[in-house]
């Protein structure tokens, strides 16, 4: 499930770039993995967004190491033509992780991912 960030407040009535939501995801190295297969580069009016990193971490809460792991950074982005309030950013991210939940549990077994509501202008 998506965890929350406290959302930032920016100018209202100016075109903005909101990350709705963002985070990671990873799968071990032996596992090929194309994850446009299982994702989709667009959700409604938002983009999906995710590109190869390092490793942001050495290890998982459960002592094993994440050098093992490839790992992606993964943000849904959205234009909007006017900033909107913070109730409905909020509104837009539920909307984006509901829709992703299923995408997501139907991957590969393997296939780990932490997203969190974020809800900063780029």
């Amino acid at each position: 499930m998506v965890e929350s960030v406290t959302t930032e407040a920016g100018p209202q009535g100016s075109r903005a770039a909101i990350r709705l939501l963002q985070g990671y995801l990873w799968h071990p190295r032996e596992l090929s993995m194309d994850l446009d297969a299982y994702l989709p580069r667009e959700l409604d009016e938002a983009n999906v967004l995710w590109d190869e990193i390092d490793p942001p971490f050495a290890f998982f809460d459960n002592g094993e190491p994440s050098s093992g792991q490839v790992f992606y950074q993964f943000t849904v982005l959205r234009v909007y033509e006017e900033r909107p309030g913070a109730e409905q950013l909020h509104a837009d991210a539920q909307e984006a992780s509901q829709a992703l939940e299923p995408l997501l549990q139907a991957t590969p077994a393997g296939l780990g991912w932490q997203l969190m509501e974020d809800l900063r202008e780029l």
